[in-house]
């Protein structure tokens, strides 16, 4: 490989960390909005999950119609890619959101949060498989920082509350399986047909499924003044923007990187509720803020350099 395909493959792979970064903060702010609305304005789990993807579904297809992007119909005409869309939706995103709030359900939400972030760990050893390479040290490393940083800010480093019930931790390891599931199966479409469109699908068609089959629709819910904005930052920000800019991440830096760059979630969420829902901050949850965010900048050094 020249210098100048080196010299291009590490801007891609800067930018496509910059991206992810901002991406997951998007998460953050969209979960730190989602406990507003569950704690303070009683809104139901269930229909915020079929809000927020249908109507992220229906602002990015909007906005493929409007560009007049052929993906739209393109994608159809293959019966394959049709296929993996449908794969992506279903067994990716629909199976991570899901059994996250299912896993909250019949645990709690610190439980659940470390149990999704077993994914990079997951995935190294998925694609070690696939290319029958063992680990670099630096993954290994980022697995156990982001498991370890993840676990302290969730629990507060106190072990006892992660007592399991079984149904809990199938629930929650099927969450971390959908995150990798829609990880890894995002790239081959999105650099085909690009990332709005295949994303854009995946909300609608995924969001309309879980209204029927949950029954979410049926639900009435009175909206105010002050619950615009958080809706707002869930279902466009945290949803629409920050879905599609972690599919972007994944398509430009692989599914490794971008998994371990997306335990910057529960970092960002962390500040949030503290400055805006004014969450108690400890101590243990700066270290494991600290172990998480270190993730960054180990994967970025050297960054002519491969991290999977």
């Amino acid at each position: 490989m020249s210098e100048m395909n080196k010299t291009e493959d590490a801007k891609k792979d800067k930018l496509g960390s910059i991206i992810l970064i901002i991406g997951c903060t998007l998460w953050g702010l969209s979960g730190t909005c989602g406990q507003f609305l569950f704690s303070e304005k009683g809104i139901q789990s269930g229909w915020m999950v079929m809000v927020r993807m249908t109507v992220s579904g229906i602002i990015l297809l909007a906005y493929c119609i409007f560009t007049k992007n052929k993906s739209l119909t393109e994608i159809w005409k293959n019966k394959k890619d049709a296929l993996r869309l449908i794969i992506f939706t279903f067994c990716g995103f629909l199976v991570s959101q899901y059994s996250y709030l299912t896993a909250i359900y019949y645990s709690n939400a610190g439980t659940a949060t470390v149990l999704q972030e077993v994914s990079p760990a997951i995935i190294v050893f998925v694609v070690c498989i696939q290319t029958r390479k063992l680990p670099t040290k630096k993954q290994l490393l980022c697995v156990a920082l982001a498991l370890g940083g993840t676990f302290l800010v969730a629990t507060k480093g106190d072990p006892g509350s992660l007592a399991l019930s079984p149904k809990g931790l199938f629930w929650g390891l099927m969450s971390a399986v959908g995150i990798v599931l829609y990880s890894m199966t995002a790239g081959e479409l999105t650099v085909k047909y690009g990332n709005i469109p295949v994303v854009g699908y995946a909300f609608l068609i995924g969001g309309i499924v879980f209204g029927l089959l949950s029954g979410n629709f049926r639900q009435a819910v009175v909206i105010d003044s002050s619950m615009i904005l958080p809706i707002f930052g869930v279902v466009i920000l945290g949803t629409a923007f920050a879905y599609t800019m972690y599919i972007m991440g994944v398509t430009m830096c692989g599914p490794i990187k971008a998994s371990m760059i997306g335990t910057i979630e529960p970092v960002a969420a962390t500040v949030f509720s503290y400055f805006w829902l004014k969450t108690e901050v400890t101590v243990v949850d700066i270290i494991g803020s600290a172990m998480i965010l270190s993730i960054v900048f180990i994967l970025n050094i050297n960054f002519g350099k491969k991290t999977e």
